[in-house]
């Protein structure tokens, strides 16, 4: 019976592999310094250090480049997990949880985030790759479980919608100067008292 080699990466695929690193980790550096819109080939080329032409081989088109930008920072900053305060069956309890893993990650995310949100307007790639899926997913757990009918309901909805967008947290905790803690227990009393 023949012996199967091992296959290990050559010095060229290593090289290559490398260079796509590092183009997209410079890609993400600038996405959180001047966002998405404002960077450009040249300055990710220079931050990587490669060539423009480089960038091109490696991503040809700017969604690709958005594409492998956005995986690689969700990996380093994973969003809050639903299932974290998804059994918890007391509704101000699970608001409460899920807000606070919220406003943790906005707060460890803010530079990008706010640059991700002000170029969504005009960047299709943001659009596609934005938080607002997410807000959407959480925000009707978080109505299922306080069981609000009718037009409290309604009211409830866009209470809880407010406190888990990004602009709210920013506010509050940046602009009035509450801690994460203080921003979440407003926000929960808002929503139970809807």
């Amino acid at each position: 019976m023949k012996k199967r080699r091992r296959y290990r990466l050559g010095r060229r695929a290593e090289r290559q592999a490398d260079t796509h690193r590092r183009i997209v980790e410079a890609a993400v550096e600038l996405h959180g310094s001047i966002g998405p819109n404002a960077t450009t080939v040249t300055a990710i080329a220079e931050r990587a250090g490669v060539e423009r032409l480089t960038v091109y081989r490696h991503f040809p088109d700017r969604a690709s480049l958005f594409a492998a930008c956005s995986h690689h920072f969700l990996t380093l900053h994973p969003p809050p997990d639903l299932a974290a305060w998804r059994g918890i069956a007391d509704p101000a309890e699970r608001c409460a949880t899920a807000l606070s893993a919220f406003y943790r990650h906005y707060a460890e995310t803010e530079s990008t985030t706010a640059n991700i949100l002000r170029d969504m307007a005009t960047s299709p790639e943001a659009q596609r790759r934005g938080p607002a899926a997410l807000q959407a997913a959480i925000a009707n757990d978080l109505l299922a479980a306080w069981r609000f009918t009718g037009a409290r309901a309604r009211i409830a909805r866009a209470a809880i919608g407010h406190a888990v967008s990004f602009y709210t947290w920013r506010s509050l905790v940046r602009e009035q100067g509450l801690t994460n803690d203080e921003a979440v227990a407003l926000m929960r009393g808002l929503i139970e008292t809807s």
